[in-house]
């Protein structure tokens, strides 16, 4: 959502069409949902101990899209120090600054890390939304960061710059491989602060004990 990649409404695709077109083809809406048959989506991707892409290394991915024509998500434990979510306000000319509330920034994956994707409930959806599933959607325009900062939007709400991407059939040959476990999302754990603990509590949703874990394949 940096200002130089311009997050602009109706002016350019935004984050989420960018990533949809990568992935699956979708009609275009002010509001669009994946489909109910969409794989993964809207599950937790968790990164097995023996991952050794140090990227992903106890990582915890929310899955906004799966397709069989591939895959994106937002790492939602790697926190960024900067920019802040007040010095972001003000690189994209938003107002008030300071702002009536505040969301946490994160870092979102190794792809296009200049560009910012909210995700948040999806009791507030603006045009460009995608709706994931009946609970949560991913916004990309400036529409969520105005509303946030004026004290209204979403309830909860995160900001990942980057994203992770899959390439058709990757994630699943990756699953395959055990090199992720997934789970079903939990709300308090996607937006959770504690991001040193969101590994460990991903897999204890699993009743997992990662020093007991061997290499297998998971599914919740």
């Amino acid at each position: 959502m940096a200002k130089s990649h311009s997050v602009k409404a109706r002016a350019e695709k935004t984050g989420v069409e960018k990533a949809r077109a990568e992935t699956a083809p979708m009609e275009t809406a002010s509001v669009d949902t994946v489909g109910a048959d969409a794989f993964l989506t809207g599950q937790l991707l968790i990164a097995m101990p023996a991952m050794q892409d140090p990227r992903f290394a106890q990582s915890v991915i929310y899955v906004c899209a799966h397709t069989a024509d591939g895959a994106m998500g937002l790492v939602i434990n790697r926190p960024l120090a900067r920019p802040s979510f007040d010095e972001l306000l003000r690189q994209l000319e938003i107002a008030p600054v300071p702002p009536a509330r505040r969301i946490r920034l994160w870092a979102g994956g190794p792809v296009d890390g200049g560009r910012g994707f909210v995700l948040h409930t999806a009791d507030w959806t603006g045009e460009g939304s995608l709706r994931v599933n009946e609970a949560l959607a991913l916004t990309a325009s400036l529409d969520v960061l105005k509303a946030i900062a004026e004290g209204g939007g979403p309830r909860e709400g995160l900001l990942a710059l980057g994203y992770a991407g899959w390439g058709p059939g990757q994630l699943d040959v990756e699953m395959q491989q055990n090199a992720w476990l997934s789970v079903p999302a939990d709300e308090a754990l996607v937006f959770a602060a504690e991001h040193d603990s969101k590994w460990r509590r991903a897999l204890a949703s699993l009743h997992i004990d990662p020093l007991a874990l061997s290499s297998f394949a998971g599914h919740a």
